[in-house]
């Protein structure tokens, strides 16, 4: 991995500042970054089964209205493209 000067004095600069060990300085700056990252994401979503999922689906199927089968067509689908 190449590292540009500037980066390299500032990383030895903090690490004199800190008074840790090169690898003690990266390991606070990866507790630091996985606890922000961590705690900046929301809670996952819990994940419906798919019975759940078709039910939901044709919850409301009644209200969808019946189209003809030209409806469906290629042509239908782009009538206003070139």
């Amino acid at each position: 991995m190449q590292v540009m000067v500037e980066i390299q004095d500032e990383f030895a600069a903090q690490v004199r500042l800190r008074g840790l060990t090169p690898e003690g300085y990266v390991q606070s700056l990866v507790d630091v970054a996985t606890r922000t990252t961590l705690t900046a994401l929301p809670p996952p979503k819990p994940k419906m089964d798919l019975e759940a999922f078709l039910q939901a689906m044709a919850a409301n199927s009644t209200n969808i209205p019946q189209l003809p089968d030209e409806a469906f067509t290629r042509e239908s689908f782009y009538q206003d493209h070139d």
